[in-house]
């Protein structure tokens, strides 16, 4: 009798645990994922050297078919730890980390985080990260616009450092400090050992609105010509509707003229983007920019009014499947002085146009 029972009583066992294998999936930690843009660009101005203005930063190679960015990436994430390593190639890696060394000009991310309370969401990050600044980034699927705003190209892409950040329960906050390298930097500028910091605050009181102040403070001269950097980025990002989206932003930043002087040179670049979609497949999206650097804080020019330029593009976005993504985008720019070329000649206008195909897996 007690056989039979203690048969029986395997045997529900071995059933229980059964019917939970069958339901119960087991969640991997690690996942590997892939990116590739390739683009086309034509610029009126025609350069000889296949290279766009100097301030442009991606999709910048003139009548060749190239690579703006392709990157696989590997992640690992689980309630206590996370990371991320990525290594890329392309036309945005060449320009955008010129400044690094070897084999650091090939990473697109290196990162490692460790949760830091049990009850809150608050985490410590280390390692190579995208950029706390702007709402645009190097991967052109997350961004409405082809090609990148002179406000995005001109302020970082990617940052190192560590980065405290905490959001809150309800998802609505989040808040991060950050301490780093400098702006837009690996590694930093030879006789540099003044540390630069960071800001973010994010608010998203729904689903259709974001709100974003981003901050950075540093310097960005050897200390024996220290010159202090103050930066603000506000962005605010709506869905209307379905259909209709907009971004409004503007950056603010001021540097000192020279060490221990309370004199300042300034720029500025306000931003609106709106977005509309016809239907699943197709979007479309205008913008209007205006770039002021007088000083040439960030973008030279050497010309008497510096770089103030006002812009405007219109692009069209194809989606055939929901992981490869057409594009195509007109583009020109109006500056205060003949900083380009047109027909030969010194001209204050410029005009682009620019195609893309883009997969992500």
């Amino acid at each position: 009798m007690k056989t039979k029972l203690l048969v029986g009583t395997l045997a529900l066992s071995m059933a229980h645990l059964n019917a939970q294998d069958s339901t119960t999936t087991t969640h991997n930690p690690l996942t590997i994922s892939g990116y590739l843009e390739v683009y086309y660009s034509y610029d009126l101005s025609n350069p000889a050297s296949h290279e766009r203005p100097p301030f442009v930063y991606s999709f910048n190679r003139h009548n060749e078919v190239n690579l703006n960015i392709g990157f696989i990436k590997a992640n690992y994430s689980n309630d206590k730890v996370r990371g991320n390593f990525a290594l890329m190639a392309g036309t945005y890696a060449q320009y955008n980390l010129a400044g690094e060394q070897g084999l650091l000009k090939n990473v697109f991310e290196a990162n490692a985080g460790v949760k830091l309370s049990n009850k809150h969401n608050l985490w410590v990050d280390a390692g190579v990260m995208p950029s706390h600044i702007g709402f645009e980034s190097a991967v052109g699927k997350d961004c409405w616009n082809l090609t990148r705003s002179l406000l995005a190209d001109n302020t970082p892409y990617y940052e190192s450092g560590v980065k405290l950040g905490y959001t809150s329960n309800n998802q609505k906050w989040y808040l991060a400090a950050m301490y780093l390298n400098g702006w837009q930097r690996i590694q930093r500028i030879p006789g540099n050992q003044t540390p630069a910091f960071g800001t973010q605050l994010t608010l998203k009181p729904n689903s259709n609105i974001t709100l974003n102040w981003s901050t950075f403070v540093g310097n960005e001269q050897p200390d024996s010509l220290k010159a202090w950097r103050y930066f603000n980025n506000f962005y605010g990002q709506f869905q209307l509707s379905e259909k209709f989206g907009v971004i409004a932003g503007v950056d603010v930043g001021l540097q000192q003229m020279k060490t221990d002087t309370n004199a300042y040179n300034n720029w500025y670049t306000p931003i609106l983007i709106l977005q509309y979609k016809p239907g699943i497949k197709t979007r479309i999206a205008a913008r209007a920019e205006y770039y002021s650097d007088p000083s040439g804080v960030i973008i030279a020019t050497g010309t008497p009014n510096g770089f103030q330029t006002m812009g405007f593009s219109l692009n069209f976005d194809y989606l055939p499947l929901e992981n490869v993504m057409f594009r195509v985008e007109a583009r020109t720019w109006n500056s205060k002085d003949q900083i380009f070329t047109l027909n030969q000649k010194a001209s204050n206008m410029n005009y682009f146009f620019t195609g893309s195909l883009a997969i992500s897996f």
